[in-house]
Order: C-alpha cells, then structure tokens, then sequence
C-alpha cells in the first residue's frame, strides 16, 4: 500500500510525516462452529485485503462444512499463502503453541481464554468474539404482539445457535403470562413443523443438541 501523508504538528513542521499500513505477517483464523462459512470467511477476506497470509482453521464441529471448506479453499486461494487445517481440540492446543503475527478466534469464552494465554506468550496481537449473556427486558406497556416476533425472530433464528440471541426475558409476573402467549402464537405463525421442515436447520451435534435440552 502507498504511504499516505499525515497532517503535520508545530513540533515537525520541517518533516514530511507520512502513516504506512503494512500487513501483520501469517495470520491464524479459528473459525466458530453455529456460522462456520461467514464467521470463518468475513476475517479472511480482511485479513486477504490486508496483504496477510493465512492459516485457516475451521470448527471441526461442524464437520461437513469443514470438509467442504478443505476442499474448495485450495481451489481459489495460493496455496502457498493460504492453508486449510483440519484439526481438533489437542491439535489445535498443538498449533497454538507456534508463534503468529495475528490471532482471530470466535467462540466460546472457555477456548477464548486459552487461545489468549497462548497469543501472550509470544505478545502476539488478538481477536476475540465470544459470546455472553444477551437478557431482554419487557415493558408493560410494549407491543407484546410486536415484541414476541422480534424475541421468538432473534431466538429461533439459525435454531437459537446464536451467541447474542436472547437469552432470558426480565418482566413482571402479569407481563410475563401476555408475552408467553403471544410466543406461543408467534412460533405457531412462524412454522407448524420444524422437526420436519426443509428450510428450517437443525441443531449442529448430537453434544449440543443434549447441551440446550438440559
């Protein structure tokens, strides 16, 4: 990228100051599993633009896309700047013990703590987007038609595998007994039979599926 001029002070008047973006080096990219394309491909091309080369490293949760994206990556991208890793848990302990110029990691705080302690040992710079808690609270007064569509959108959307879909609901008791009825329509308008539905995913393992049953 060109040098682009910066705006001069008292103190360098007789300079030619000037800012020079330069890229970070080899870059890693840990993709998450509830949006394994977009959450994988949106830091890529950043990192792409950027002039970075990049170790790629999709959720091995969410097996199918991993394949799919070990395959067609190569196909598109300079292989020699560019490498799809396929690993799990223990080989990605393994790789995060290597030294990278930048860290992108979306995912859970757990994993996010340990991809930090690992990045500080060689003071290298981080991203994280991890999820937390995502509370609503309902007026008395709202909309209870209005404000269960929007619930019910943002909490059944990508089958609640969201890590800012809502959590849980403050209001009071009287509140509570409207909204829950106007859901119970809501979910009704949205669809009569997701288990069956073509359109509608499904949740992404056997693990999570036990995990919001519980």
């Amino acid at each position: 990228m060109a040098p682009r001029p910066a705006e001069k002070s008292l103190a360098i008047m007789t300079d030619y100051p000037f800012i020079q973006h330069e890229p970070y080096g080899v870059a890693l990219i840990i993709g998450a599993w509830n949006y394994p394309v977009n959450l994988l491909l949106s830091p890529l091309v950043g990192a792409i633009s950027a002039g970075n080369c990049v170790l790629i490293k999709p959720s091995e949760v969410s097996e199918n896309v991993e394949r799919l994206l070990e395959q067609l990556l190569p196909q598109y991208l300079d292989k020699n700047c560019f490498e799809v890793v396929c690993a799990g848990p223990e080989d990605t302990s393994l790789l995060l013990k290597e030294q990278f110029d930048y860290i992108f990691f979306t995912g859970s705080t757990t994993v996010g703590k340990i991809v930090y302690e690992a990045a500080a040992k060689h003071l290298t710079p981080v991203t994280l987007e991890m999820g937390g808690k995502s509370p609503v609270y309902v007026d008395a007064d709202a909309d209870m038609a209005l404000t269960a569509k929007r619930i019910m959108w943002g909490k059944t959307l990508n089958a609640g595998q969201t890590c800012i879909a809502p959590d849980y609901v403050l209001c009071t008791a009287d509140t509570q007994r409207q909204l829950v009825e106007a859901m119970k329509k809501v979910s009704h308008d949205f669809s009569t039979d997701q288990q069956d539905s073509k359109d509608y995913c499904h949740i992404v393992s056997d693990r999570q599926f036990k995990y919001v049953s519980y």
